[in-house]
Formats: structure tokens, C-alpha cells, sequence
């Protein structure tokens, strides 16, 4: 069984723990291992991969949730079983507890400073789902400064619109106003916080495996 040097471990355990990607390179023909680090790194990887064997390491698909609400409740939980590492932040102490979100990590602080100690990568989603402008608008211009795979926001068109409005006037461009998914999820009829969530989660599924979700 192929086994990586200890310190090549240790650097790739370091490297997750940071969001960076790594491939373990194995050079079948002699043994040799080296460890590409970065995304240039790993691209730089020879052609010609029948005498390597490689091993992609990336960090856990994440899902950052801003509102500790009811959607929030149902949509972390369903998210954690596809395979999302989850967290939850909201600033209201009355919505922000620990016992309505069983073995999710939540943070009770202002989305865009827990958000902005965060590593927002292309392997990360935010949702924002506190029917608050002003906790929503923090939220999702941390978002959409950052790399992430898929930025969506709980709301009407009227809502949204207004929201785009805001947000606008705050510096950002059409281009970065039309990452976000709002109102967020597919269009499937939901009306409960069960199927909203339900929702959200299919387009977060299609997004992370570059599908449109139509």
C-alpha cells in the first residue's frame, strides 16, 4: 500500500487546514513523491500522467449559512449529509442556539466580520437567509468579494431588486450583483422552510457540479 512521507502528510494536513489545494504526486517507476501545492503547482504537473499516479487533496466543500432561521434549521442539516461542512452565523442570540442546530457549527457575530475571518474559496457557498437587509447586504458583500462558487439570498424579485439597489450604491457592479441566486433555490413551488431548503439545496448541488439546475 502507498503510503506519503510523514512530512509530505503533515504538509497536506497543513494545507487543508489553510483551504489549499495539494496533489501527491507518485512517480511509479522510481517511488519518488513530491507534492504540488497551489493551484499553479498542481498545473504544472507533467502531461504525461501514465508514469505518475496522482492524488488530489482539497479542502471540504463548505457551506456558510448568514440567518439562523427556520429554512436555515432544515437546510443545514440536509446540506451536512451531501457532504457540506457547515456553518452558521447570525448576530441575534435568540435565533443563534446551539440546541436548534445539532452538530452544526454556529457562530452568534455580524456576517461580514465572522464571514471576513473566514477563507471564502471556489469550494465554498453562501446563503443568506436572515430577513434582514442590513445582515443580508453585510453578508453578501463579503460573498461576492470573494472566489466562491455560488452566493444566494432569500427573497422576493421585489426584494431582490431592492436589495441590487443597495448593494449598488454601496460600489458593486452588475457583473458581481449578478452572481447572486435570488430569489435563492429553483423555482419548484416551495412554500414550507422544508421545501425552500430542499430548494436551495438542489441549486447548491448543481452549482457544486456545474450544472444550471433548470
Amino acid at each position: 500500500m502507498f503510503r506519503p512521507d510523514q512530512a509530505v502528510l503533515e504538509r497536506i494536513i497543513a494545507c487543508q487546514a489553510e483551504r489549499v489545494p495539494t496533489a501527491l504526486a507518485l512517480d511509479l517507476a522510481s517511488g519518488a513523491q513530491s507534492l504540488a501545492v497551489g493551484d499553479d503547482e498542481i498545473d504544472r504537473l507533467p502531461g504525461d500522467r501514465d508514469s505518475l499516479f496522482i492524488r488530489p487533496h482539497e479542502a471540504a466543500w463548505t457551506l456558510i449559512i448568514a440567518g439562523a432561521v427556520h429554512i436555515g434549521q432544515v437546510l443545514a442539516g440536509m446540506a451536512r449529509s451531501v457532504g457540506f461542512a457547515v456553518t452558521v452565523v447570525d448576530p441575534r442570540r435568540a435565533f443563534a442556539q446551539a440546541e436548534r442546530f445539532p452538530g452544526i457549527t454556529l457562530v452568534c457575530g455580524e456576517p461580514d466580520e465572522v464571514l471576513g475571518e473566514m477563507t471564502l474559496d471556489r469550494r465554498t457557498a453562501v446563503v443568506s437567509l436572515t430577513h434582514v437587509p442590513r445582515l443580508d447586504d453585510a453578508a453578501l458583500r463579503v460573498a461576492l468579494a470573494s472566489p466562491a462558487f455560488y452566493v444566494g439570498a432569500l427573497g422576493s424579485t421585489r426584494t431582490h431588486a431592492k436589495r441590487c439597489q443597495r448593494l449598488g450604491d454601496h460600489g458593486l457592479g452588475q457583473r458581481e450583483l449578478d452572481r447572486i441566486s435570488a430569489p435563492v433555490g429553483l423555482d419548484i413551488g416551495a412554500k414550507t422552510p422544508a421545501e425552500i431548503a430542499v430548494s436551495i439545496l438542489a441549486q447548491l448541488i448543481a452549482a457544486r457540479r456545474g450544472k444550471t439546475g433548470r
